[in-house]
């Protein structure tokens, strides 16, 4: 999503690329993609000139929209999303503070938009740089 971000506004990014300057497997990027495409975070484009795009601005989304489709809600524990899965949920402190953590993971993450994720790793590249001169 930041090497989509990156490139917003000025067309369509191949995988090959995406995959090759993140040093992952291309298979493995198209696995990620599809989910990210099917909830309407990422266009595609097929064909000889197709590849892929952010489908909204990157200040309008956030880590939690992409977290929740890659990785599902932010519980910590099963009983947290289904309270129904552990009789000892109502006499539970753990349960509690899981719920509490949760919720501070969920928070943090719909805080911070992709936009922004783009510029720490900006500024993480821009360190790397003058610490390696």
């Amino acid at each position: 999503m930041v090497a989509l971000a990156l490139n917003y506004g000025n067309g369509l990014v191949f995988l090959k690329d995406i995959a090759k300057g993140e040093d992952i497997s291309e298979k493995y990027l198209s696995q990620i993609i599809i989910p990210l495409r099917g909830v309407g975070l990422v266009n595609s484009s097929r064909g000889a000139y197709g590849g892929y795009s952010l489908a909204k601005d990157p200040s309008q989304i956030t880590m939690k929209e992409i977290m929740d489709v890659l990785e599902g809600d932010c519980s910590l524990v099963d009983c947290v999303k289904d309270p129904s899965k552990c009789s000892r949920v109502p006499i539970c402190a753990s349960h509690d503070l899981w719920t509490i953590l949760g919720g501070k993971i969920s928070e943090t993450l719909s805080s911070i938009t992709l936009d922004m994720l783009v510029r720490m790793n900006q500024e993480k590249a821009q360190k790397a740089v003058m610490h390696n001169l």
